[in-house]
C-alpha cells in the first residue's frame, strides 16, 4: 500500500514509477519463508529477521527525510516511516517477549 501511494505521487510528478520492489527486498523475503519454513515457524527464530527487514526500511525511509522532497511527498513520506518505526518496535517487542 505504501508503495503504491508513493508510485501515485511519482506518477503526479511526471515520473515513471519502478516495476517492483528492490532486489535486495526480495531476496530478504524468500530468506525469511525459507528460515520459517526450517524451523517450522519458530517466531523466536524468524522474529531477529523480521526486524532486520525493518532495520533496512527504517533505514532507507531516513534517507530519504534527508532528501529535499517536495511538501507532499514529504509529508506521506514522513506518515510512512512512523509506520514502519511502529512496525519495528513491535517487532523488536515480539522478539525480547519470546
Amino acid at each position: 500500500m505504501g508503495a503504491r501511494e508513493l508510485d501515485n505521487e511519482i506518477v503526479k510528478l511526471g515520473g515513471i514509477p519502478s516495476e517492483s520492489g528492490t532486489r535486495s527486498g526480495a531476496i530478504h523475503r524468500a530468506w525469511t519463508n525459507m528460515k520459517a519454513a526450517v524451523t517450522g515457524g519458530d517466531e523466536a527464530a524468524i522474529l531477529p529477521e523480521c526486524e532486520r527487514g525493518e532495520d533496512v526500511a527504517k533505514a532507507a525511509y531516513e534517507k530519504a527525510l534527508g532528501e529535499d522532497l517536495p511538501p507532499d511527498v514529504a509529508t506521506i513520506v514522513r506518515r510512512q516511516y512512523e509506520g514502519v518505526r511502529e512496525n519495528h518496535d513491535l517487532i523488536r517487542n515480539l522478539r525480547d517477549a519470546a
